[in-house]
This record gives structure tokens, sequence and C-alpha cells, in this order.
């Protein structure tokens, strides 16, 4: 039997600067960034004090009434994926349990399915530390008074609320998925990781449809905390929070951290076309890649990004020469973006400096494993509108950057697209879209 199809026909986006795939792409066309001094917590003694949140954001808006209780049991993270998969099946014009209670499923629950990239969910500090101060002795933790009964403070379901897996179980129990579901934790690859995963199944025919992308918070104390001593962020823009971030540009000095995520629903092109669906593009092409020793910035590796790529083009049965513009992760560190600048070089040669490319982050803050779903809704709106979005913050290339990214909006003629990035544990994916013509 031969392979089926897969059509993208849903865009899910929660991101600093728009909620829901028109606000976002306008956002983008726009050149807006969603970079501000941190609010959700006192920041001030960081050497970075800005970031990228959500605003006035919560999930009760996006499940049903009879799930609004369960919101209290949902990390940062898991809202944000749960508001991502609404919008994307309300987007694609998918009927389930979570979008009309009363209403047949447009697909079979049983052949729906989920996969979500996430990742380290930071417990919430402030109901960790209320437990915690009831074990203490002395000045000192209390390991015995904390089992016999400092733990009991916690609530039951404390756990639930800080497991990765917990994304993907939410989305499907609201939106009774019953096919396959899974969970991917590989850093900012997580998103591609399960998109590209999931269009696996479209293609064997183990699921008419599915809901794939990632989603994470890490604007918390615990996350920025990490990102700092990592030397990732940037330090010398906290009077200018939205210039701060700034994708392979001669002023990059590193990122900012932004919440938010994409998911997208991926669905047997034969069955997006029966429903008469809006396809914003075809999933033809995945590959990933994983360096052991991590990336390396000192030899411009990105974690095998090259060989993802190359794999990516390989299973869609194209040519360098025939890609029409590059999607790319672009965290604006500077040694990074150096070194994924060389690993598209070094897996398309001059088309990697030939064709428009792009990045999302200058707009976003780094979103970690909401990074590739939301930058693949992105290349899939650019498929749609056949417009090629501006990176947000750029003017100039930095030294050894040579992508053809721009600060205003390009008309192109966009057939295919290849998204791209890559996490500093190692891992690596890409996916290429193709433009849909009925």
């Amino acid at each position: 039997m031969a392979e089926r199809r897969v059509a993208i026909t849903g865009l899910g986006v929660v991101t600093p600067v728009a909620l829901g795939a028109d606000e976002f792409w306008k956002a983008l066309i726009e050149g807006r960034s969603g970079a501000r001094t941190i609010g959700l917590f006192d920041a001030s003694g960081f050497p970075c004090t800005i970031g990228a949140e959500l605003a006035d954001f919560s999930a009760r808006t996006y499940v049903p009434k009879s799930y609004r209780k369960a919101v209290k049991v949902m990390a940062r993270d898991i809202e944000v994926a749960v508001a991502a998969a609404d919008l994307a099946f309300r987007n694609a014009g998918l009927t389930t349990r979570g979008t009309d209670e009363n209403a047949p499923p447009t697909v079979e629950p049983k052949r729906l399915g989920c996969n979500v990239g996430a990742g380290l969910i930071c417990t919430d500090l402030d109901e960790l530390g209320a437990a915690v101060t009831t074990a203490v002795t002395d000045g000192a933790f209390d390991l015995k008074a904390w089992g016999s009964g400092g733990m009991n403070n916690l609530t039951p379901l404390w756990l639930l609320k800080y497991l990765p897996n917990m994304l993907a179980c939410h989305v499907t129990i609201i939106h009774a998925a019953e096919g396959p579901s899974n969970t991917i934790t590989c850093g900012d690859a997580s998103g591609l990781l399960s998109i590209g995963e999931a269009g696996r199944w479209v293609q064997r025919g183990d699921v008419t449809a599915a809901v794939a992308g990632g989603a994470e918070a890490k604007l918390n104390p615990m996350g920025h905390l990490r990102q700092q001593l990592l030397g990732r962020l940037c330090t010398a823009a906290n009077d200018s929070p939205a210039a701060a971030c700034r994708p392979f540009d001669t002023q990059h000095a590193g990122t900012i951290i932004g919440e938010g995520g994409g998911l997208v629903i991926l669905e047997d092109l034969e069955h997006a076309r029966n429903r008469g669906a809006t396809i914003y593009a075809e999933l033809v092409g995945f590959g990933g890649a994983c360096d052991p020793r991590g990336i390396d910035i000192a030899s411009r590796t990105a974690g095998g990004l090259e060989l993802a790529i190359r794999n990516a083009l390989g299973d869609a049965g194209l040519q360098p020469a025939d890609v029409s513009a590059l999607a790319a992760h672009g965290t604006a560190v500077p040694a990074e973006d150096a070194a994924e600048s060389a690993a598209w070089t070094t897996a398309l040669g001059d088309a990697a400096v030939q064709c428009p490319a792009f990045s999302i982050t200058g707009a976003t803050g780094s979103l970690f494993a909401g990074a590739g779903g939301t930058l693949l809704a992105a290349a899939a709106l650019a498929m749609h509108h056949q417009i090629v979005p501006p990176t947000v913050n750029f003017s100039s290339p930095a030294d050894g950057c040579n992508l053809r990214l721009a600060s205003q909006p390009r008309q192109a003629e966009l057939t295919h697209i290849v998204v791209g990035g890559f996490a500093i544990g190692g891992q690596s994916a890409a996916c290429v879209l193709r433009r849909y013509v009925s």
C-alpha cells in the first residue's frame, strides 16, 4: 500500500506576541517583539532581567466548562499545550469532544493521535517552599520530618502538575484522542521530532489525524538561573527589551527566555480534501540526528543538524536546489548562531545562502521545547501566504552567519521550505514542507 500524504490543516500558536495563527502571522509580518521586563517573578537580582512572557494567560479559556477545575493541576507548560491544541483543532475545523461536547467528532477517537514535545517542568517554588518549611528543624531540613508529615502539605495531585507527559495527557483527555500518544523531551528539537514522528503515523495509516508540536514555559527562577549560568542570556539590553534578542545579527549578544509553543494538525490528505479543509502545506520530509557530545560551538557543529537536514531532504526526495526557503532556529547566542549557519551551509551548499531564510526567536524569545512547533507553524503560514516573514531585530549578518535573512517581509515563490532546529544537548531535527496545489 502506498504511503498516505500528510496535510497540515490546523495551526495552534501560543506566543508572547500573539495567540492564534492569524494574529501570530500578523505580528510576524509587523515585526513585533514580545520581550519585556520580567513580571512573573522578581528578576532584579539576575544579570538578565528581561524575557518574553504570556500576558494575562490561562488555559481556562481553552477547555470545556466541565474541565476547568482540572486547570488547577496544570503547570504553565501544560496550560500552554492545552491552549495550543484547542486553537489547532478549531483552526483546522475539526470537531472533538474538547471543541464541542455535544457534536459527533470529525475523526474517530481511536484514529486521532497526539505527540507533544515537552521540557522538564519546574515546580512552583512558592508551593514547594511552603511545604518544605514545615520540615525544617533547628534551621536545617529534616528528612524524617518531611517523610512523617511535611510532604502531606503538598496536594495529593502535586506530582501530576510536573510530569512532562502531562501535556499530551491533558490534550488527549480533553479531545478524546484515543490513538497513539507520545511525549518527546529532547530540548529545543522536541517539537520538530514530535511532528516528524506523528507524520509517520499518518503516512502508515495508523491514524487519520494527529495533533503534534511542542510547548514549554521555562520563564521561572530556576529556568532563568540555569540559562544564566550557561552564559546564554543577553545581559546587555535590560533597558531595551524589544531589541535584545537578535538572531544571526551582528549585534547578537545572547538569547532571552520566552513562554509558548505551537501544535499543528497533521491529517491524511484525502480525508482533508474530502471535508474541504484548508491545507496550509504538506509535510513531505523528516530527519533527526543526535551528536552524543552535544553542540560543539568550538568546531561549529549544531548537534548533527546538517545530518538531520540531509535526512529530511532525502526523505522528501529533494536536492538542495529544490529548497525555496529556510526556517532557522536562531537562538541569538553568537557561537550557536555561527554553528547553526555552518550546519545549513554544510547541508545545502550554495542553496543555503541563495534562498531566503527567517527566524522567529527575535519575536518570541527562545521557546525551548515549544520552538520547533511554533517555527513550523510560521513556515506553514509562509507557504500559505507565499511570503517570507522578516526576522525581528535583524539588520546585518554577524561574522560567520551567511543566511539570507531580512528585516522586511519578502514575496517569494515558495514550493519547499526546510524547518530546522537543534538542542544544546546534541539533538536536532528537520522537516520539509511542500506547497499544496489542488
